[in-house]
């Protein structure tokens, strides 16, 4: 399912106009301790991508932006990374970017705190720290390189959800993990969003479950939560495995066409399930224009172009100029809506 392309030109024209989620390269000998990390300014720039897990089609994705992004900018990247999410799991591959002297990491925080201390001693090691798709704490980094914000991505989330089934009935939300950054501040925004909007008066969310962006147990989760709630209109999940693993599993049970499915995936994920009637429209952002993102954030940072301050801009190759907002936060752009008109525009 990987994105080879460097960006489609027709998702980039949409996305910005609009209004702007593997395997590790171990085998790449220039990321060791033996190469040039340019830290004098005269060498090619190493950094190191830390996705929250491997195997996930959309870190695979934004990593390919990476990787099309470091090649024009003639940077060092490799990609390194645990099987599954969790915090303590990234907290090994943060020391040896210190230890190796990297220029930059680029991350996506598993924990909002845990990582701090290990990302401490890479800033004290003159590494940048730029998170994307998931932030850290902001003392704890550099630059955030968030893909949408948080009201954003809620409230498309809502409006599809109450599009599909008309505005009222029992919904329910599966989500990565329960210590997520970016997922619990989706949830927090819809939770309000439901609470406050009278729209939204007659629809009534009844549980929240965590697939931890594991395929088996986010299919798992989605029979448990068909089982206990048997009057269950819809199901948002807002992250790329669980939508898939939901869909799979609706398509081929009796609820399939009587409880609706949105959320966050990636066109190639999830088009199987657009076609076939499961899945009416989901929403994501281009997670290769994210990790793009990040790596000129990265390269700006590290060459010494912008020091992450609010108000400082950097070029971004064909994605266009940026400027750092407050809290050291950088803003891809606004979601996409996929469905059945125009996902077979897209391939990624």
């Amino acid at each position: 399912m990987k994105f080879h392309t460097r960006r489609p030109i027709a998702l980039a024209a949409i996305i910005l106009t609009a209004s702007a989620a593997l395997t590790a390269c171990g085998s790449d000998d220039g990321g060791d301790s033996g190469s040039d990390s340019g830290s004098d300014g005269g060498g090619e720039l190493s950094m190191t991508m830390l996705p929250k897990n491997l195997g996930n089609p959309y870190f695979d994705t934004s990593t390919d932006g990476a990787e099309a992004a470091a090649e024009e900018l003639g940077v060092e990247i490799e990609e390194v990374g645990p099987e599954t999410a969790s915090p303590d799991a990234q907290v090994s591959y943060i020391n040896t970017v210190a230890q190796q002297g990297k220029d930059a990491l680029i991350l996506s925080a598993n924990d909002p705190e845990a990582l701090c201390d290990a990302i401490d001693e890479a800033r004290s090691a003159d590494v940048k720290v730029v998170t994307f798709d998931a932030d850290t704490n902001p003392d704890c980094r550099d630059l955030f390189i968030n893909q949408a914000t948080a009201e954003g991505i809620a409230a498309k989330q809502l409006e599809l959800i109450s599009e599909q089934i008309g505005g009222k009935g029992e919904i329910a939300i599966l989500s990565a993990a329960a210590n997520a950054t970016n997922q619990n501040a989706w949830i927090e925004m819809m939770e309000k969003e439901l609470a406050e909007n009278p729209d939204y008066a007659d629809i009534e969310l009844v549980d929240t479950v965590y697939g931890d962006d594991d395929d088996q147990k986010s299919f798992d989760q989605t029979e448990a939560l068909l089982q206990n709630h048997p009057d269950l209109k819809g199901i948002i999940s807002p992250t790329t495995v669980g939508i898939a693993a939901a869909a799979r599993y609706l398509s081929d049970s009796s609820s399939k066409g009587k409880v609706a499915l949105t959320g966050l995936g990636t066109p190639n994920q999830m088009r199987e399930y657009v076609e076939n009637g499961t899945v009416e429209s989901f929403a994501l952002w281009n997670p290769s224009d994210l990790g793009a993102l990040a790596t000129y954030a990265a390269a700006a940072l590290a060459n010494g172009d912008i020091s992450g301050e609010e108000g400082d801009s950097f070029e971004a190759g064909e994605l266009g100029e940026f400027e750092v907002g407050a809290d050291g936060v950088v803003l891809l752009g606004e979601p996409f809506t996929f469905n059945a008109d125009n996902i077979g525009d897209f391939d990624f």
